[in-house]
């Protein structure tokens, strides 16, 4: 196994082209496991860990941009207020000294369809900024996700940031473990209301071959919501639309069973995740504290 270790992004770019097979490391939090376990022996890797720009972001008006390397630990600090939900799924990936080193680069590298990361940047909104010596290229988040950890990277590209939308509303993650932490999801959930654009927006990890978004428990929310005014008038969702909206979310996985969970509890914890995190974040939407409704958002 040779270990290629370029200074700069341009010469990162230079070697993927030249060794199309050599594994990016980063935070490594993914590939030194299947390293350790003798589960991959690739014949490159390649160090990316002395290309500071991966470990950047910057806030712009309406979106965020997230170098591929910046920690999970550095989201939960600094990007609260424009991130919610991708902070709260930070808050669940193992231990302190894992989210010091992993970051979404990673997550989406990897594509595991048990990454913390995925169903909120699914519920989000985001473009994955990807690049090679050919010229770069921004892959919507939607298209990204290929197959049982495959992704739409080309042999000779490398992730260079993600573009997220930022919060314009409540966002929320919630996650089912065997345990309470240093634990791969058995099923995962994020939702984000979108006030501006009046639509909810779903992301389901570790419940189908891909992370996926729950399409049509969207396209149903979205339209009882705007059918009934809630946008404007604030009501409690009603029993009825929420059970609906989490029958349809379990009925658009097609998880499996493993050593984690059954295919039934899976499917049955993401209807109860998605009714749970629609009250919570139509709570907060609402101003459970006295706030009023406005058109567009809270006041």
């Amino acid at each position: 196994m040779d270990f290629l270790r370029p200074a700069s992004w341009g010469e990162a770019l230079a070697a993927k082209a030249e060794h199309p097979t050599a594994v990016p490391l980063a935070g490594g939090t993914d590939v030194m496991v299947e390293i350790n376990f003798d589960h991959r022996r690739p014949e490159y890797l390649l160090d990316l860990n002395r290309i500071g720009e991966l470990e950047e972001w910057e806030v712009g008006q309406d979106t965020v941009r997230l170098g591929a390397s910046v920690p999970y630990t550095k989201i939960m600090e600094h990007l609260r207020a424009e991130l919610p939900g991708l902070a709260l799924a930070s808050h669940t990936v193992a231990s302190p000294q894992i989210r010091n080193r992993g970051g979404v680069g990673g997550n989406l590298g990897t594509a595991s369809p048990a990454g913390d990361a995925h169903p909120a940047l699914l519920a989000a909104g985001c473009e994955v900024e990807v690049e090679s010596v050919r010229g770069s290229r921004r892959i919507p988040i939607d298209e990204f996700y290929t197959g049982v950890k495959r992704n739409a990277l080309a042999a000779d590209e490398l992730i260079r940031a993600v573009h997220i939308d930022k919060a314009d509303g409540p966002q929320q993650f919630s996650k089912v473990g065997t345990r309470n932490a240093m634990v791969i999801a058995v099923c995962a959930f994020g939702l984000a209301l979108h006030p501006e654009t009046r639509t909810v927006r779903t992301g389901i990890g570790s419940a189908a071959p891909t992370p996926i978004r729950a399409k049509a428990a969207e396209e149903f929310l979205n339209a009882a919501l705007e059918e009934g005014g809630f946008w404007d008038n604030g009501k409690i969702i009603t029993p009825s639309v929420a059970k609906q909206f989490a029958d349809l979310c379990s009925a658009s996985c097609s998880p499996i069973d493993d050593v984690r969970g059954t295919a039934s509890y899976r499917r049955h914890a993401v209807g109860i995740m998605a009714r749970r995190t629609l009250t919570w974040t139509w709570e907060s939407y609402r101003g459970a504290d006295g706030g009023t409704i406005r058109k567009g958002g809270v006041a």
